[in-house]
């Protein structure tokens, strides 16, 4: 077991590196005069991160020499669309105002880079695998208040400050020169000499800590007191819930397991009273319990998956602008941890006197993907109508349903059968009664949907500060790179999530309603449903994002990755409410 695991570890690290993107000249070494590859990347309005587009959609300078680059599955994922840039930064060789092209803009050509200045259009760029960043004109409000008197200017010199040690490139940054413009608020004809500077100066920083300036940005003080607090007020809350659970729920534990040996030595006829009352009914077997062992298959897969990305977030693989790197990661640690998912649904399955094992198999594969899919394909037919560099192309899609059909179904097979004759029993610490007791009028306090919404809110309280940097990175342009704090809250969460859920099972069972399965389930993962809604906080109140297609991937990928959340924790809620169940009716006598 210890090499399987040992192996699927090297597998995913060897994976990954192949997914990082290298320049021409792999060892990044270079010689004066040598050419250093810069690749174009994408551009798109800056308040709409999803919203991007091949830097040649807008009409710069064509050469004719252009080339487009060989990019890795997750750098495809990532909407990454390299192609060779105009400019020529030979390494250490400086240039002045030199001109790439001079050409005529049509009246179509200026209005449509007048609609990308007027929506805060960037570009990316990539020189030896170093990003750069620049905004491609400016908009002149000033003493303005009539949106139609604004005057539009697009930015036609470019100068390049070039940092360098000895035969290594460390830092590059590109300035746009705002006394060079061409002036685009009418529709018009309009001549642009597209220029662009390079200078370049030496530097003491090695090059192994070149990248470091794109992570101190969320370790500066004031963002690591936030993330500090943050933890703080989360440990807090897990304090409180731990104190109440271990002085308020153990002292009736306590109580009732006193009262109920009394009530064993006094005499038989006494009537039973809580949730030694419903001991024969506790461990009936939940409704629907194909769907059941399927949801618990999933959910474990993704918490499997999870910890894995967090072990190498932890040694370092997702260090900045290592593209594509996180969604190599998640596609190929998803194809390989899906034998989980078919063992787990299918022994638990086979535990719930299941017989159609095969159905709920499938069900199992299906029952995240299925969701993923169908949101993939609305969402990648919106990015192909906008023409996008978030649509991907056939042969991406082709590959990713080879890794489904070629690793993740026959794994999952695999899990299946390997659950199937696991020939494990489940194991209940009481016998079940043959017919179920009716369970009493209960307050409306006690129904489904105000448990889940008490038992949801107490996690989501102690990860929402963290949810903001997380949300500012994942749909916006800020950088995470602190994933020891993000790693500690994620424990966090998972502890408050399995307390409270045992928490309000109790509650459950002593208000002698037995159906406490699903309700487990439903409350562990209802902190899914909390995030979903911060999701609508975040977009109105925190965000700037505008557009149908921004609009429809934020909310659309969010619920998929909200949904992953629900299977997770309602796993993680379900196991500890198992566990308490089982202690508490193992330590009492019942007939």
């Amino acid at each position: 077991m210890g090499r399987s695991r040992l192996a699927l570890v090297l597998a995913i690290l060897i994976s990954l590196r192949g997914s990082q993107v290298r320049s021409d000249a792999s060892n990044h070494r270079y010689k004066e005069g040598d050419a250093v590859p810069l690749y174009a990347n994408k551009v798109g309005p800056f308040h709409n991160p999803s919203e991007t587009y091949r830097y040649f959609d807008l009409p710069f300078c064509v050469t004719g020499k252009e080339r487009e680059k060989t990019e890795a599955l997750g750098e495809v994922l990532n909407g990454d669309r390299l192609v060779s840039a105009p400019y020529e930064l030979n390494f250490k060789t400086e240039k002045d105002s030199k001109v790439v092209c001079t050409r005529k803009l049509t009246k179509e050509q200026v209005a449509q880079f007048r609609e990308a200045v007027k929506k805060d259009y960037y570009f990316q760029m990539y020189y030896d695998d170093l990003p750069i960043w620049g905004f491609i004109g400016t908009v002149d409000k000033e003493g303005k208040t009539d949106p139609s008197e604004y005057k539009y200017f697009l930015y036609k010199h470019i100068q390049f400050d070039i940092r360098y040690n000895k035969d290594r490139v460390i830092e590059i940054s590109a300035r746009m020169d705002p006394h060079s413009v061409v002036d685009l608020t009418e529709d018009k004809d309009v001549d642009v000499e597209f220029m662009y500077t390079a200078k370049w100066k030496e530097t003491d920083t090695p090059f192994e800590k070149r990248m470091e300036k794109y992570s101190q940005s969320s370790s500066l003080p004031h963002h690591l007191e936030i993330h500090w607090f943050s933890i703080i007020n989360s440990c807090v809350t897990v304090l409180l819930l731990t104190g109440f659970l271990a002085t308020i729920l153990m002292r009736v534990l306590k109580n009732d397991f006193m009262k109920y040996a009394q009530d064993e030595e006094a005499a038989d006829d006494q009537e039973e009273t809580g949730w030694k009352y419903i001991h024969g009914d506790v461990f009936r077997f939940p409704k629907h319990k194909s769907l059941f062992a399927a949801a618990l298959g999933s959910g474990t897969q993704l918490f499997t998956l999870t910890i894995f990305i967090f072990m190498l977030a932890l040694v370092g693989v997702f260090y900045p602008y290592n593209r594509g790197a996180l969604f190599t990661a998640l596609v190929v640690i998803y194809a390989l941890t899906s034998g989980i998912a078919g063992y787990i649904a299918t022994s638990f399955y086979i535990q719930l006197e299941g017989v159609n094992w095969v159905r709920n198999l499938l069900l199992t594969g299906c029952l995240f993907c299925g969701p993923l899919f169908l949101m993939f394909c609305f969402l990648n037919t919106v990015a192909i109508a906008y023409s996008a560099t978030a649509a991907l192309p056939f042969g991406t899609i082709l590959v990713i349903v080879l890794i489904w059909t070629l690793v993740t179904s026959p794994l999952l097979v695999l899990g299946g059968i390997a659950g199937k004759n696991s020939k494990a029993e489940f194991q209940a610490p009481v016998r079940t009664t043959k017919y179920p007791r009716e369970i009493p009028p209960l307050p409306w306090y006690r129904s489904t949907l105000p448990q889940m919404a008490m038992a949801g809110f107490l996690p989501f309280s102690a990860i929402y500060i963290e949810l903001y940097y997380i949300f500012a990175s994942v749909w916006g342009h800020r950088i995470y790179t602190i994933y020891s704090i993000l790693f500690i809250v994620f424990i966090i969460l998972l502890i408050v999530t399995a307390f409270i859920t045992v928490a309000l099972t109790y509650f459950q069972l002593a208000a002698e309603d037995h159906e406490w399965w699903w309700r487990s389930f439903l409350c562990g993962g209802s902190t899914g449903l909390f995030i979903y809604g911060y999701c609508l906080y975040y977009y109105y109140a925190r965000s700037d994002m505008s557009g149908f297609m921004q609009t429809s991937f934020f909310f659309g990928y969010m619920a998929c990755i909200c949904y992953g959340f629900f299977l997770m924790l309602g796993s993680v809620g379900f196991r500890a409410s198992l566990l308490f169940v089982r202690h508490i009716y193992r330590s009492i006598k019942c007939e």
